[in-house]
């Protein structure tokens, strides 16, 4: 997903003592089981049910291959659960090497406009932490790419750690970014998530100092996510040149992939990143857009699968 650093450097950039849990309700509506419908729109092929390989099995394969990830983020529950059900078939149909789900909170700090409204309109139509998990128990099994979920930190730590690991494991998710905790508390969040064979994603931005970037590239697991550039998620017109730079500072440190995203929004970002030498590229903001703002579920599926197509022809 197009995560991002809040303010001039990203919360997993700045130390305990000056990172503050975010607090409010989030996910708390009540739950009820989610029937998932086609809506009238059909994939473009028929879904997988084998098992999806992981996050480092996937990057490994690309990486023999010489392929670049394509990593598309959508809000769960916008514009409703059973659209983003379909959206999931979709992307994956459409090459999606890894989806990231993000799960609507109340607080989003680190997101921009476009994702905090799709995460505000979610939230209004009920979506809650149950039903996600219902809708991905039904549709994950049809998926050959695996799948991450995006999560503030503060609805993991209500849930308790242990116990929303265990669930998001029985889902058959794969990884986990959770942009809101700062290097130093990420402990028991590595040992649950590798209990559960979660991989916990962590991130770097241009702010990181050297040797804390180190630091976060050692633990982080699946791959490392860069960000590519200050402030809130939201396209831009251009992306930083400076991220070429980051990625070799990164390699130099780690043989752990890297992927970029914040600011990635069209098949030219793609292109270029991946020249620039990254292992996968996130595009957030633009899939969400598509989806929140279209006049009809079914024609903002049909928008998201040919946006999708046009993105990964871009790494083709």
């Amino acid at each position: 997903m197009a995560v991002a650093a809040f303010g001039s450097v990203s919360f997993v950039g700045l130390s305990k003592s000056d990172t503050h849990l975010l607090v409010g309700s989030g996910l708390a509506f009540p739950s009820k089981r989610l029937s998932v419908s086609s809506k009238g729109f059909k994939p473009m092929a028929a879904l997988t049910t084998a098992p999806a390989a992981s996050i480092s099995e996937t990057f490994e394969k690309l990486r023999k291959q010489g392929k670049v990830a394509l990593i598309p983020y959508i809000t769960a529950g916008d514009p409703d659960l059973p659209t983003t059900a379909e959206a999931l078939k979709v992307l994956d149909c459409c090459g999606s090497d890894i989806i990231e789900l993000g799960l609507p909170y109340s607080d989003p700090l680190a997101d921009g406009p476009v994702i905090q409204a799709a995460a505000t309109r979610s939230l209004a139509r009920g979506t809650n932490f149950d039903a996600v998990i219902s809708m991905l128990r039904e549709v994950l099994p049809q998926l050959s790419c695996p799948v991450s979920l995006f999560s503030y930190y503060n609805p993991i730590l209500k849930r308790g750690i242990g116990k929303f690991m265990t669930i998001i494991k029985d889902s058959g998710v794969q990884g986990l970014v959770v942009p809101d905790v700062p290097l130093e508390e990420t402990e028991i969040l590595r040992m649950e998530s590798r209990k559960n064979n979660i991989e916990l994603v962590l991130l770097t931005t241009p702010t990181t100092p050297t040797d804390r970037m180190k630091s976060i590239v050692s633990v982080s697991e699946g791959f490392v996510y860069l960000v590519s550039s200050v402030g809130v998620t939201g396209t831009r017109t251009n992306v930083s040149a400076r991220v070429q730079t980051l990625l070799q500072d990164i390699k130099q440190a780690t043989s752990k992939p890297v992927a970029v995203g914040f600011g990635i929004s069209k098949p030219e970002h793609v292109k270029q990143v991946a020249e620039w030498g990254a292992d996968g590229v996130i595009v957030g903001s633009a899939m969400v857009k598509l989806l929140g703002e279209a006049k009809s579920p079914e024609e903002g599926l049909k928008e998201l699968e040919t946006f999708t197509k046009s993105l990964k022809a871009a790494l083709i």
